[in-house]
């Protein structure tokens, strides 16, 4: 029984140092991407490395989303006369939800995994200690530039997709159909707000901050060993997917006032 009791304890106070270990963490981060002494050209690189090589794996999902939308819709539509409000639908669907998180979902398993691992075998094999010894801010060089890219692409991320899925789209409306391009995208804007697109760019910057921030923090302070480089991959993926979730509910509650 006491064995039983010593255990919860540790693990208690186990899970106290994290949350206060992750407090200081964020202080430091938050405080940091407002110094002047930012690595820009590191943050470029990894906006690069993010964004760029991130396209083919947003496109491909982007359109084959915009393609399965379109084809399991249309027949429900038919049913009841409204198929020519098949792509006013579709375009609301991904601007205002799906684009936005199948995104930040894509960034979190690519993007996050590989900055947890990346981190966490760099502190590991004591890199990051080389680095402070040296005289290199391994924490701006590391994370802040690592966060500031998340939050910088996804967005843009976000904007690609959403047009790949427009065209999967007018490619699914065409197969059982013939439809202008111009008329299908005039059917399609009709119904997007400006605070459509707005809310979604925000959202999707908030995720990336999420990304950065959980996926930095776990492989920093990862255990060592090789387990701890790939339980901090694993963590990454999975508490920033459970975030980009959360912080999308309150995005639409937010959201859902001003409309």
């Amino acid at each position: 029984m006491k064995s039983i009791v010593d255990t919860f304890f540790n693990f208690l106070l186990n899970q106290l140092y994290r949350i206060g270990q992750f407090g200081l963490f964020l202080q430091h981060s938050f405080s940091s991407l407002f110094s002047t002494q930012s690595e820009w050209k590191e943050t470029a690189k990894q906006c690069y490395l993010i964004g760029y090589k991130t396209l083919p794996l947003v496109g491909i999902t982007g359109f084959i989303m915009g393609l399965v939308l379109t084809i399991q819709t249309r027949p429900t539509l038919s049913d009841f006369g409204a198929e020519s409000w098949l792509p006013a639908m579709v375009s609301v669907s991904i601007v205002r939800e799906i684009g936005p998180v199948i995104t930040a979902l894509i960034c979190a398993g690519k993007v996050g995994s590989g900055i947890g691992a990346e981190l966490g075998s760099m502190n590991v094999t004591e890199q990051i200690d080389a680095m402070e010894v040296s005289g290199t801010n391994p924490f701006n060089y590391l994370v802040v530039t690592r966060i500031l890219a998340c939050a910088f692409m996804l967005p843009l991320l976000t904007i690609y997709n959403d047009i790949i899925s427009m065209l999967g789209s007018f490619m699914g409306v065409n197969i059982m159909g013939e439809v202008s391009i111009r008329l299908f995208f005039a059917s399609a804007l009709s119904e997007i707000s400006f605070l459509d697109i707005f809310s979604s760019l925000i959202k999707t910057f908030f995720f990336g901050l999420a990304i950065g921030i959980i996926s930095t923090y776990q492989g920093y302070y990862a255990q060592k060993g090789t387990v701890g480089v790939g339980a901090a991959a694993n963590a990454s993926v999975v508490i920033s997917s459970l975030l980009i979730f959360i912080l999308d509910m309150v995005a639409v509650q937010i959201s859902s006032l001003f409309s």
